[in-house]
């Protein structure tokens, strides 16, 4: 390192933003993250020990993965090696590799290999890492805000412990405000700045457990706000409200905050619980989420857990469905609550979603008669002569247009796959199958 760049880092130390420079140097100073990090857990062990095994970090922006690793990084004898998996290449890994062998072979020393995003590298750049890790070259940390079961290796998920971080609680961000403003050395307090009860609480809130959104706030704050006569910077609540004019929301239509919430969604309205629908679609409306998958989220929900119990909900979803493509967002929310709240509402039945799910279990595994005899079509050519039809009873020349016959194959005889309910309009299927069983 020359002088030169000497300067740099001693220049960006001074100047990164608020969130860069606070963040902790040991386990003792980092916030939240008790689930793993407590003094009882694996993770705090390992780490205090120096013994760690290869880990990959997982979780929401602002919780504290990259931190960990630089906690990791203060703490271990090893030799500390940082990628960063948007800008880093292969040729970027080779080197690394090859200063983990020199350390191994020349000093005896492990080498940690953090990087940063590392779902962003693809399939062929993780296959290349496994050899490494596997005979301990490199001992691994990766960071990732993906589900690592979906987007990293197999083979290196199986050679890795995995550790999900948590949205950071309203009195951890709290703590890391009060921090901020006051720690004269690491944060801002030689701006001589105070913030009100009230300001904290909403700022807290806000962030919605992001660690670095709380910050970048506070820092907008305070370097933005004119000191009062008093010589002082105030937060109060109408500064933080102008610095961070919107909830951080998690949602990414690509990851699990999406998959969780539909999921949310559609077992709300199941669980007849409207309140609950009509949140989790504002929340998915928020994000911008797309309305016609929405749309045809209720649809299913429609068939599959409110089926003939209320056939109106189908009616109603569909609707829904196409006058959300006539119209578009906005107006689109008012037709997406009034079909969610319906089908959160309507009585539920799944016997529909069993009875298909019945059969197509039975048309798959079990070696099934054919159709019988009396039921085959009798209007195509030759049918006659082989008696196809012969026996059939046309149900509307009987009373109540209804007949005792056999429908199923010889084998199903007797089988039953839609059983209805005892809710809403099916109960009344139920009682008239039963009647006409009688007759």
């Amino acid at each position: 390192m020359d002088l030169f760049d000497y300067m740099r880092e001693q220049n960006m130390e001074k100047e990164s933003p608020l969130a860069q420079r606070l963040r902790p140097t040991t386990l003792e100073e980092v916030v939240g993250q008790e689930h793993i990090i407590g003094k009882d857990k694996l993770l705090y062990r390992a780490i205090k020990a120096d013994k760690l095994s290869s880990i990959i970090f997982y979780g929401p922006p602002g919780t504290g993965k990259t931190t960990l690793a630089k906690v990791i990084a203060n703490s271990t004898q090893a030799e500390f090696l940082q990628l960063n998996a948007t800008t880093s290449g292969k040729k970027e890994m080779q080197q690394a590799v090859e200063d983990a062998k020199n350390n191994q072979g020349m000093f005896g020393k492990k080498t940690i290999l953090f990087i940063d995003e590392i779902h962003r590298f693809n399939k062929a750049q993780q296959d290349y890492l496994l050899p490494f890790v596997e005979d301990g070259t490199v001992i691994l940390i990766g960071a990732t805000t993906e589900n690592p079961y979906f987007e990293v290796n197999g083979a290196l998920i199986s050679r890795s412990n995995i550790f999900e971080l948590h949205p950071i609680s309203n009195e951890g961000i709290k703590t890391l405000l009060l921090r901020a403003v006051y720690d004269e050395d690491k944060g801002m307090g030689t701006y001589n700045a105070v913030i009100d009860d009230d300001a904290l609480e909403f700022l807290a809130d806000m962030a919605e457990g992001d660690a670095r959104t709380a910050l970048n706030a506070i820092e907008l704050g305070i370097l933005t706000t004119e000191p009062l006569a008093d010589g002082k910077i105030h937060i109060t609540l109408p500064v933080a409200e102008q610095c961070i004019q919107k909830r951080a929301f998690r949602y990414d239509k690509q990851g699990d905050n999406h998959y969780d919430t539909i999921s949310a969604f559609i077992k709300s309205m199941r669980g007849s619980d409207p309140d609950a629908a009509v949140y989790y679609l504002a929340k998915m409306i928020d994000a911008g989420e797309s309305e016609k998958f929405i749309a045809r989220r209720i649809m299913i929900c429609a068939c599959e857990d409110v089926g003939n119990a209320d056939p109106q909900a189908i009616q109603v979803a569909v609707a829904c469905s196409q006058a959300v493509e006539r119209i578009g967002m906005p107006e689109a929310r008012i037709i997406l609550a009034q079909a969610c709240i319906y089908v959160a509402t309507a009585p539920k039945s799944n016997a529909s979603y069993l009875a298909i799910d019945e059969a197509l279990h039975t048309v798959r595994t079990q070696r099934v008669s054919g159709v019988p005899n009396h039921l085959r079509d009798a209007h195509y050519k030759g049918a006659a002569k082989l008696g196809h039809g012969i026996g059939y009873k046309y149900a509307h020349d009987y009373p109540n247009h209804y007949v005792d016959q056999q429908y199923l194959p010889d084998s199903l005889v007797g089988t039953t796959f839609y059983d209805p309910s005892e809710n809403g309009y099916e109960k009344n299927i139920k009682q008239h199958m039963e009647w006409l069983k009688n007759q």
